[in-house]
């Protein structure tokens, strides 16, 4: 059987996996079902605002849903407790690439919480924006993390580097670059892995080399699901033996008694989330003061803990330096800059002619 048939057969399985993942209880409102109780469409209003209540609506990507749901309340009751307003959240959780389309094509979101800077400059192209949600002591970002793997308990198939995942008989699960963030990171990290190794081997960034080595991986993809919780739905029900994803998804899982293996690749990268007010919006609502107090404190200790508790390395350098011994960091870690940035990474990996484009036509 060639790769592309057992492509075609692992997204049949996936479906049927996502049926019965959500069946045992990984929701499809979880990875940003449309139809689910807390994800308004599209065309969703906030409630009207008066000084004794308000509506803040939070457009996000899947991933961040667990944290969020705690960390939401906690702000809700600062924020009544110092200025007497109630608030409430509507919440919608997709995949980054999506959640960012959805806003720009007329979800209305207050605030933004997004796998990755592009995402973000979707909307700030669109005019819904300002720049300026990078204009903070983090650059805009809320959290951190790596691109790791997750593999079955024992890690019977012996993986320890990206390069292992190209060796025969290694089925791989990631989620699909155009419409989820994590899927690019993902991507990047493979690639500027392949970049780095040929790095070391030829003292020079080879482009060919990290494209060669990247489609290598690319042959043994099981299935691409639309967002990274969906495809740890899948791994979950057995699909695929390596998931490469999060390393702030493996580790709630494995906290919630979910036995898997996490390897870190010697060359990996640092992931960096965003979250900013969607201007337009906000005005619109008449709730800019909450929705940037809420932005504000996505940075602060207290929202900082729980991202720190659910697997997500703080930007918060107090909250950092409490955790230090948790997150190890890899000797060939490298950041966005490493790949010269994401719009460089853009017009280079996902451009229609890019380096992704040509790994999926065999090029």
């Amino acid at each position: 059987m060639n790769n592309r048939t057992s492509r075609r057969r692992g997204a049949g399985r996936l479906l049927r996996a996502g049926l019965l993942a959500a069946i045992f209880g990984w929701s499809l409102a979880g990875c940003g079902g449309a139809g689910s109780a807390d994800a308004p469409g599209p065309d969703a209003v906030s409630e009207s605002q008066d000084s004794g209540t308000a509506t803040l609506v939070i457009g996000a990507y899947s991933v961040a849903k667990d944290a969020l749901q705690q960390i939401l309340p906690a702000f809700g009751k600062e924020w009544e407790a110092n200025t007497g307003q109630k608030l409430k959240f509507q919440q919608s959780y997709e995949a980054s690439g999506t959640q960012a389309r959805s806003i720009v094509g007329g979800f209305k979101a207050d605030v933004a919480v997004l796998s990755l800077e592009g995402d973000m400059d979707k909307i700030v192209k669109a005019g819904l924006m300002s720049d300026n949600w990078k204009k903070t002591d983090t650059g805009g970002m809320i959290t951190r993390s790596l691109v790791v793997m997750g593999t079955r308990e024992g890690n019977p198939l012996g993986i320890a580097d990206f390069s292992d995942l190209a060796r025969p008989g290694v089925k791989v699960l990631f989620p699909n670059p155009k419409v989820s963030g994590g899927a690019q990171w993902d991507i990047n990290a493979i690639y500027g892995a392949g970049l780095k190794q040929a790095e070391r081997k030829t003292g020079r960034k080879d482009k060919e080399a990290a494209k060669a080595f990247l489609s290598a991986v690319y042959d043994n993809v099981e299935s691409m699901d639309k967002s990274g919780r969906a495809s740890m739905a899948a791994f979950e029900y057995g699909v695929g033996d390596v998931i490469v994803t999060y390393e702030n998804e493996l580790l709630a899982r494995v906290a919630q008694g979910v036995h898997y293996d996490i390897v870190t690749p010697g060359d990996t990268i640092l992931i960096e989330n965003p979250a900013g007010v969607v201007d337009a919006n906000a005005d619109e609502h008449g709730v800019r003061e909450a929705a940037e107090a809420l932005v504000a404190y996505l940075r602060g200790e207290a929202a900082q803990e729980v991202f720190a508790e659910k697997g997500f390395r703080p930007v918060n350098a107090e909250v950092a330096a409490r955790h230090k011994d948790k997150y190890k960091t890899p000797e060939g870690l490298f950041d966005i800059g490493y790949l010269g940035g994401w719009s460089q990474v853009r017009a280079n990996l996902y451009a229609k002619r890019g380096v992704w484009y040509q790994v999926l036509a065999g090029q």
